[in-house]
């Protein structure tokens, strides 16, 4: 379901291996995703990409139809589907390393929330995104979270008001990918690398501080930022990367 694949760079590349379904992120698919990002913990950076002519086809709704001949219609399981969704793309924006996810085909419901939950993403000329719950009565509401601090709230209910593809032009011109590549794995793995090659507790303090300011006012995130700053500056790879700027060498990274 989930392919791991850990490179000499320390990139971490993350598979959806279920292509027969589109990537349908079924119960198990999730509670997989979730113990590979796990895993990845240790990584410098992930990839997060798929098999198949589709990235991936958000909820499994065979399953989810299934679930409707349980004595309570299937309200438990939809609950505990859900829980876990949110709590996998938390996993995404909260993990301790960058996640970019390289995106060919289709990445509808809420598998355009899994790439409006990563860091970053490429997508191929051909990509194409949607929130198309309003067409069968099942309006888009957990992916409209990742989705609407992606691309901003006009772009977003747009998108979940009318269901509509977005072509990957577009969706590079509203923020939901960086770039558009004819081959997005390549290049995602070309980012990643890159992003490996830097000061591993630089990236990780980066992120995790990045995270905290979004969500506060102007001065209590100049506030959070600057603890950060000040803790990153007092960490010995600041130390060396500084001295090597100066000494006009490369940096031996060390992360600490």
């Amino acid at each position: 379901m989930i392919r791991t694949e850990r490179r000499n760079d320390g990139v971490a590349l993350l598979v959806l291996d279920r292509p027969a379904q589109r990537n349908a992120l079924s119960l198990a698919m999730l509670e997989a995703l979730r113990a590979a990002l796990r895993d990845a913990e240790d990584a410098r950076c992930i990839v997060l990409t798929a098999e198949g002519p589709a990235f991936c086809a958000g909820h499994d709704m065979r399953e989810m139809t299934a679930a409707r001949g349980q004595p309570d219609g299937g309200r438990e399981f939809f609950a505990r589907t859900m829980a876990l969704c949110g709590e996998v793309m938390r996993a995404v924006t909260e993990h301790p390393v960058p996640v970019i996810a390289a995106v060919e085909g289709i990445a509808t419901a809420a598998g355009c929330q899994l790439v409006a939950a990563c860091d970053m993403a490429i997508a191929a000329p051909t990509a194409k995104f949607c929130t198309p719950g309003v067409e069968i009565g099942l309006f888009c509401s957990t992916p409209a979270v990742a989705l609407s601090r992606s691309v901003g709230r006009k772009a977003s209910l747009e998108m979940l008001f009318t269901g509509r593809f977005v072509a990957a032009e577009e969706a590079m011109q509203i923020g939901l990918v960086n770039r558009v590549e004819a081959d997005p794995r390549a290049a995602a793995l070309e980012m990643a690398s890159r992003i490996a090659g830097r000061s591993g507790v630089a990236i990780r303090m980066g992120k995790a501080g990045f995270n905290r300011q979004s969500g506060l006012d102007l001065a209590a995130a100049y506030e959070a930022a600057g603890e950060v700053m000040v803790e990153n500056m007092m960490a010995a790879d600041a130390e060396e990367g500084i001295g090597a700027f100066l000494e006009k060498r490369a940096p031996n990274w060390t992360d600490r």
